[in-house]
């Protein structure tokens, strides 16, 4: 497993790198040994500390985590025991295949253009492979993710749909209507 260790607003100290390479080495037996992760530190205003993970999983996955504390080693514990309960979540339920193949580190660029729309700002735009997959698969993606809403291709309709979490915590289910 390769290790990038970035910061914002502060320093890397030896001791910081040491914590994360010493947490992250039990991740690597579920993980193959080209596999990046990304931790990415950073110190907000608020005196928080908040530390986020990013790991390309295969082909159309990416398991993020964030944690933020005011102590940093808190903060980057929290963050590992997430991402390490995603990893291994992920190679339980959807890793049977990613186990015979070596999965293929996903492309998707992120781009920030101040392109304005209707009086908003589109501060942002990025662009990710989607692949055919049932409802119950993307809510397990959306869920492994952290996000709010998933876009993906349904395996029965074969066209662009889109999953979100409900504010009463159900999930809704967008389906395009010619």
């Amino acid at each position: 497993m390769k290790l990038s260790i970035q910061a914002r607003n502060m320093s890397v100290t030896p001791a910081i790198t040491k914590r994360i390479e010493k947490k992250t080495e039990t991740m690597g037996k579920y993980l193959w040994p080209e596999t990046e992760m990304q931790v990415k530190m950073r110190k907000e205003k608020n005196e928080l500390r908040v530390v986020e993970i990013t790991v390309p999983m295969g082909k159309n996955v990416i398991l993020r985590s964030e944690s933020a504390d005011e102590n940093l080693f808190l903060a980057i514990d929290k963050a590992l025991a997430k991402m390490e309960r995603q990893i291994r979540k992920h190679r339980t339920k959807l890793g049977k295949n990613l186990r015979e193949e070596i999965p293929d580190v996903p492309e998707y660029i992120e781009e920030d253009q101040g392109e304005e729309e209707g009086g908003r700002k589109v501060v942002k735009q990025k662009t990710f492979p989607v692949r055919p997959m049932s409802v119950e698969d993307a809510a397990i993606e959306m869920e492994l993710l952290g996000h709010s809403f998933f876009a993906f291709v349904n395996i029965d309709t074969e066209q662009t749909n889109v999953l979100y979490l409900r504010k009463d915590g159900d999930l809704g289910l967008l389906e395009p209507e010619a």
